[in-house]
């Protein structure tokens, strides 16, 4: 039971650490819709809608009367992480002795043992000289 429990929570962390890492290298865009100065849409991964009041541009070029536009759109781009690359020549020597035994530890969790060993099968069971129900006088009816 304990060695499954371990297993069960390495899967854990290392689903954990792989989420870490996807989400700080992951790139997206959030982009919002704003109405005046209230904010109707975000959407993230794809383009705002929109309320359905944005204005057209006027079909004849001679028109003198604009309006100014009430809505606005923001995108707010994060930027992921680029550099992952782990430098093995700028790990220091004290460094090197902790992964060596960690992963020397870690691997060592697992290993099960070949045959199950029971301690008792040395030991011989004592011999009944008496009997207690007797002694006692206790009988179970």
């Amino acid at each position: 039971m304990k060695q499954f429990s371990h297993k069960i929570m390495s899967l854990a962390m290392s689903l954990a650490m792989a989420f870490v890492v996807l989400c700080s290298t992951m790139s997206f865009t959030v982009n919002m819709h704003y109405c005046g100065d209230t904010l109707v849409e975000t959407a993230i991964f794809h383009k705002a809608k929109g309320c359905g009041m944005e204005m057209e541009k006027p079909s004849t070029e001679g028109c003198s009367i604009t309006k100014k536009n009430c809505c606005d759109n923001e995108q707010l781009a994060i930027e992921g992480q680029d550099e992952l690359q782990l430098q093995v020549d700028k790990i220091t020597f004290e460094q090197q002795v902790f992964i060596a035994s960690f992963v020397y530890t870690y691997i060592n969790l697992f290993e099960g043992l070949e045959n199950n060993v029971s301690t008792y099968e040395e030991y011989k069971p004592p011999l009944v000289i008496r009997q207690l129900y007797k002694i006692d006088e206790t009988y179970l009816i």
